[in-house]
């Protein structure tokens, strides 16, 4: 077949500690019709590994040889000069010391995390468990929950310690201690998303079950092909129902766990179960064990729309097609989009509000976007690539608008072609 014939073929196995990295992107980087070893690392496999002597000894054996020049390849029609200057922007941002972090900076974040935990069992200790402690708890609770989940996902993309290891073991530590969750599981599916996002049938993120269709490319197909299983041209409406409200509560938390059971994840799983036990010996005292169940669920409930709204606001209004194979900078400033900056959005949104520096660099620490960004603007302007940003407000409504024009393209179809 065209794919037997590619450059890669995979020998042996990876060490577990390597693995949770390189095998979500090995489909997305190493197997594109190109060699990797011969001129360089490329840049998307760069971007997700800060070690990339130690990566060496793993990928080299994959390239056994190198397509003849008359082969047919997918990369062909990508901008040689746009790669060559994003490669300077890097070394620039490397002779800058971007990369390098402010560890008190991290050390911050957590001490403000675990000062709401405590603010949150002290209020109930002290007020009782009426529900106006009940209600404030949850938001407090909610707040630290989601101010973790911005924490992991530094610790995730190794972008706070030299060495993978550490990062590594705090990653577990706030996301399955602190939240209950998988730090494998979130690897796995959040690097897919950063190799090739908004990229149907590769990015998870963009495969919303035929709940919603987005973009677009896919409403147009489904209603060509006479597909309803929801009606689409409401979606920006049920959006409110089923989307924030459900996501961490129910999706995730139903993915999370039965992924750590069916892939015998036992030391996320060991992470996880601290984070339940810990809970429950918290706030069972005060609710007994069905209500803190209960009371866990509605944090959770509260936190699941923080989430979407911010992680949505940056994709979900941009491009979503199928894989156009483009360069590494130009497919990232296609599927991400900006928030304006104030001390408030950064910390809102965890500087995901500097989601294209984040997916350019993804292993930069955050407090430093802001400064590579009139690097990135600059070189945007170069080659005329449109470099979006907007104020959070409109970011949050380009959510639904997007939703509703993706319904309305779906139901002209389906009536109409």
């Amino acid at each position: 077949t065209h794919r037997a014939a590619q450059s890669f073929v995979c020998v042996g196995t990876l060490p577990a500690s390597t693995s949770a990295l390189l095998i979500p992107v090995f489909t997305a980087i190493v197997l594109p019709l190109q060699p990797v070893w011969g001129r360089g690392p490329r840049d998307a496999f760069r971007a997700f590994h800060r070690d990339l002597d130690f990566v060496h000894k793993f990928m080299k054996p994959l390239l056994i040889g190198e397509l003849a020049p008359e082969e047919p390849s997918q990369d062909h029609g990508k901008n040689s000069q746009i790669t060559e200057d994003f490669r300077a922007l890097r070394k620039t941002a490397e002779d800058m010391n971007l990369f390098k972090s402010n560890h008190l900076f991290f050390l911050l974040l957590l001490a403000h995390i675990i000062a709401m935990e405590s603010i949150a069992w002290f209020t109930i200790f002290y007020f009782g468990n009426g529900w106006i402690p009940t209600v404030i708890t949850a938001f407090v609770l909610a707040t630290s929950q989601t101010q973790a989940g911005w924490l992991q996902h530094d610790y995730g993309h190794l972008s706070v310690y030299k060495k993978s290891t550490w990062n590594h073991f705090v990653h577990k530590f706030i996301i399955g201690h602190l939240k209950g969750a998988s730090a494998n599981w979130w690897n796995h599916r959040h690097f897919q998303h950063h190799a090739k996002p908004n990229i149907f049938h590769k990015d998870p993120d963009v495969n919303m079950l035929h709940v919603f269709v987005l973009g677009e490319w896919q409403p147009v197909e489904y209603g060509k092909k006479k597909l309803k299983y929801l009606p689409y041209n409401h979606q920006h409406e049920y959006f409110f129902l089923i989307g924030p409200p459900l996501l961490i509560p129910v999706y995730f938390q139903y993915q999370i766990i039965m992924t750590m059971i069916t892939r015998r994840d036992w030391v996320d799983l060991a992470w996880a179960v601290s984070y339940y036990a810990r809970f429950l010996l918290t706030y069972s005292p005060f609710y007994g064990i069905l209500g803190a169940v209960l009371f866990l669920n509605f944090i959770r409930f509260l936190e699941s729309h923080w989430f979407v709204w911010v992680t949505q606001m940056n994709h979900l209004v941009m491009e979503i097609d199928c894989e156009p194979y483009r360069d590494w900078f130009s497919s990232q400033l296609a599927a991400t989009c900006n928030v304006e900056q104030s001390l408030f959005n950064d910390w809102f949104s965890g500087h995901l509000n500097f989601q294209i520096e984040h997916h350019l660099f993804p292993t930069m620490p955050r407090h430093n976007f802001h400064k590579v960004a009139p690097l990135v603007k600059s070189l945007c302007a170069k080659h005329g690539i449109k470099y979006q940003e907007k104020p959070l407000l409109r970011a949050l409504q380009d959510i639904i608008r997007s939703l509703k024009k993706s319904g309305q393209l779906w139901l002209d179809a389906y009536l109409h072609k």
